[in-house]
């Protein structure tokens, strides 16, 4: 392996998780995992490389909040990163398991938290940015009502986090092209956007 580049190898893996070309992605970062057994991001890129091709729909939404993280502070990025995906019970398999049982072992086997109980916390603090970002952390937010989800992705996309609502929000369009609220959201994105450039 003289004439290998892990640093380019690791820069191609993540332009193919970005491009949804996930088996490759899970390739190149297992090829500096072998070169380079400790690289924590090459770790954390193929865990949501397997979640992303075991059909996990948040792994792409946690791919783009990692690669701002990592724009921040790599180090911190790997660590906030695989405490997340250890949160997440460790695995795959676990994972897989989870997304068939009914809502109510879901919610008990998650220890997440209730989106309405997290709702009272963003307003006990009055600021959903700084109680997004604790609970983000250390549980996740549990949603059970699809007009909590939209309320969820409206205060993502105000609060700092577009490029996670704008995950969510594609791939609730997908499950629902027609709903009125969904398209309201996105359009309201996009004018906000237009008005940045």
């Amino acid at each position: 392996m003289k004439n290998f580049n892990y640093y380019k190898t690791l820069q191609a893996a993540n332009e193919n998780f970005s491009k949804q070309e996930y088996e490759k992605a899970l390739l190149e970062y297992a090829l500096v995992l072998k070169a380079d057994p400790e690289n924590k991001e090459a770790f954390n890129g193929a865990i949501l490389a397997e979640m992303a091709m075991s059909g996990e729909e948040a792994a792409s939404a946690l791919f783009d909040y990692y690669a701002v993280l990592r724009k921040e502070d790599s180090d911190d990025a790997d660590e906030i990163m695989h405490d997340i995906i250890e949160s997440m019970d460790g695995g795959i398999d676990t994972l897989s398991s989870l997304l068939q049982e009914p809502m109510s072992a879901k919610i008990e086997s998650e220890n997440g938290i209730l989106y309405k109980d997290f709702k009272e916390l963003a307003e006990e603090r009055g600021d959903f940015k700084s109680a997004f970002e604790d609970v983000i952390f250390s549980t996740r937010v549990i949603i059970t009502a699809k007009n909590d989800f939209i309320d969820f992705l409206d205060q993502l996309l105000h609060n700092g986090f577009e490029e996670m609502g704008l995950t969510y929000l594609e791939s609730a369009l997908k499950a629902y092209p027609n709903d009125e609220k969904l398209k309201k959201l996105l359009d309201g994105l996009t004018q906000s956007r237009l008005l940045e450039n």
